[in-house]
């Protein structure tokens, strides 16, 4: 006869597999700032302060990546 699922434990698991989701992308957001840091050095951003490139970085996500690129492209 199967067993009806226990809450209790269903809650349990749930936490487990928050957790391991969380460490994931814990370690999948160290891996991006890998990559985009490797990026910033190629184009030679790494001599621009923290607090300048993140204020760049919020400037252009509020705008959005189409409508900075438009308003930086060469014209």
């Amino acid at each position: 006869m199967p067993r009806k699922s226990n809450p209790v434990d269903a809650l349990k698991k749930l936490r487990e597999q928050r957790d391991e989701l969380a460490a994931k992308e814990a370690k999948l957001r160290d891996e991006a700032a890998i990559v985009l840091g490797h990026i910033l050095i190629e184009c030679g951003a790494e001599t621009i302060e923290p607090a300048q490139l993140r204020q760049i970085v919020r400037g252009a996500m509020a705008l959005g990546i189409d409508e900075t690129l438009k308003r930086i492209a060469p014209a």
